[in-house]
């Protein structure tokens, strides 16, 4: 007789790194400190498609500020696992920056390729300032370097 069972998500995961509560924390820390330093401003929150959507739906009902939303779909990683650091934008935003206060809002930071781009092209439509959160940063990885403003884990 062969038994069949459900595969859950618990079934590819070895080892828990970080906590749902952990998560969530660091979370509400991002963005209260994201919502203090943005208070009163002009803020344009832009998110890397489509990872860091989760974080981003996470983020912004931490800040109990006015602020919009802006998003990129770029690609690096083709049909790889790894970043080739050929980076090409997908979809650029949808409105204009400049004069307004950005930060890009990314899940992961590893090799640093994706994000320069991001950020110099960003700064070619001159917003008033561009700082970057990251969820989680890989440090060991980095090939470029990148200002983290905002760092979740690392």
């Amino acid at each position: 007789m062969t038994i069949l069972r459900a595969v859950t998500p618990a079934d590819d995961i070895a080892e828990v790194l970080i906590d749902e509560q952990a998560i969530a924390a660091k979370v509400r820390a991002l963005g209260a400190a994201i919502a203090d330093d943005y208070r009163g401003k002009d803020l344009v929150l832009v998110s890397i498609l489509k990872g860091a959507l989760p974080f981003l739906a996470d983020l912004m009902r931490q800040m109990p500020i006015p602020l919009a939303l802006d998003f990129l779909e770029v690609s690096s990683y083709g049909e790889a696992t790894e970043s080739s650091g050929d980076v090409r934008i997908l979809k650029d935003l949808a409105k204009p920056i400049a004069g307004r206060d950005v930060v890009v809002v990314e899940d992961i930071l590893d090799t640093g390729h994706t994000l320069a781009y991001v950020i110099e092209h960003l700064h070619s439509k001159q917003p008033a300032s561009v700082r970057l959160c990251t969820l989680l940063d890989k440090p060991a990885r980095r090939i470029v370097p990148i200002q983290i403003d905002y760092r979740g884990f690392e």
